[in-house]
C-alpha cells in the first residue's frame, strides 16, 4: 500500500548514471551469482575512468542473507575506523550488510529498520562516480524490494529465472511487482539454462525455453541464457567470480553478452517517456 501523503520522494543519486535491480521471485535460481558476474562484465565494458562517468558498484540488498561477501572474497567483518566503505574488489565498489555483522549472527529487523539501512547504503556510502550500480535484491517481493522500488531511482530491472515451471511462476510475480511501481523491466535472463559437454552438445537439465516463453508472454526482452558450469560454484566459494577468474569461458562470454544487451536496453529506456508514479 502507498503510505499517506502521496508517492515517496525518490532519492537523488547524481553521481550514479544507472541503477539496475537484479531480482527473482524465489530463491535458488542463482540471482546473486548473476548480479555479481553481470556487475563484473559491466566493469569490463566500462572500466573506471572510461565512458561517461566510469566505474561499477554492487550493492547487496539482502539484509538477512547477504551473499556478496563470500562471492567476492570478503571473509571478515570490516572495521570502518580503518577501512572505508564501499570496499573495492576486482574493479567493483561493494557494499553489503555482511561487511558489518559476523556471518553467524542473525539480523532480526522489522521493515522500517531494513528501509533505513538500505537508504543509508545508497546515500551515506561514498560511491563516487559510477556508470552502473547493480543492486542484488533478496528473492521475493518483501520490504527490501518495496523500499528500493519506491525510493531508489531505478533505471530498470533484470529478472532472473531458471527453466523450470515453478521458477517461472515466481519470476512472473517479481516482474509484475516492478510493473506495478512503474520500474522498467529490462528483460529476463535464464540462468542454469543448459550444460554443454566437450562434444559441444547442449543438455537441458531443467527444461528448455521457459525464460523465452515468459519474456514473450510478458512482452519484455529475453536477455539471454547462462549455461551451467561446475566452476561457477567453485569460483563463488573461493571469492572470485567466474567472469574474473575464467574470462574466456563460455559462461563468462554469456555474461559479457548479457552486459552488452543490458546496456542496449538501458539506452532504449533512456529514450522513452518518463513513467508516472502509481498509487498502490
Amino acid at each position: 500500500m502507498q503510505p499517506p501523503g502521496g508517492p515517496p520522494q525518490k532519492l537523488a543519486l547524481p553521481n550514479i548514471h544507472h541503477v539496475i535491480a537484479v531480482a527473482s521471485g524465489k530463491g535458488g535460481v542463482g540471482k546473486s551469482t548473476v548480479a555479481a558476474n553481470l556487475a563484473l562484465a559491466l566493469a569490463q565494458i566500462s572500466p573506471p575512468g572510461k565512458g561517461e562517468m566510469g566505474g561499477v558498484g554492487l550493492l547487496d540488498a539482502d539484509i538477512y542473507g547477504p551473499s556478496v561477501p563470500i562471492m567476492l572474497g570478503v571473509r571478515e567483518v570490516v572495521d570502518q575506523r580503518t577501512t572505508p566503505l564501499p570496499l573495492e574488489r576486482y574493479g567493483l565498489k561493494l557494499m553489503s550488510m555482511g561487511f558489518l555483522v559476523p556471518p553467524v549472527q542473525a539480523v532480526i529487523w522489522r521493515g522500517p529498520m531494513v528501509h533505513r539501512a538500505l537508504v543509508q547504503f545508497l546515500t551515506d556510502i561514498n560511491w563516487g562516480q559510477l556508470d552502473y550500480l547493480v543492486i542484488d535484491l533478496p528473492p521475493g517481493t518483501g520490504d527490501a524490494q518495496f523500499t528500493l522500488t519506491q525510493t531508489a531511482p531505478l533505471s530498470g530491472a533484470v529478472i532472473v529465472t531458471t527453466p523450470q515451471d515453478v521458477a517461472l511462476i515466481d519470476a512472473r510475480k517479481g516482474l509484475e511487482m516492478f510493473r506495478q511501481v512503474r520500474v522498467p523491466v529490462l528483460g529476463i535472463v535464464e540462468n542454469m539454462s543448459y550444460f554443454q559437454g566437450e562434444d559441444g552438445k547442449r543438455v537441458h537439465l531443467f527444461g528448455h525455453g521457459g525464460g523465452q516463453k515468459l519474456a514473450a508472454e510478458a512482452g519484455v526482452p529475453f536477455l539471454g541464457e547462462i549455461p551451467i558450469d561446475p566452476r561457477v560454484s567453485e569460483c563463488g566459494d573461493q571469492g572470485e567470480p567466474i567472469v574474473h577468474k575464467y574470462p574466456d569461458s563460455g559462461v563468462a562470454k554469456a555474461y559479457q553478452a548479457l552486459a552488452a544487451t543490458v546496456i542496449e536496453q538501458l539506452g532504449r529506456t533512456d529514450k522513452g517517456p518518463e513513467l508516472p508514479e502509481v498509487q498502490l
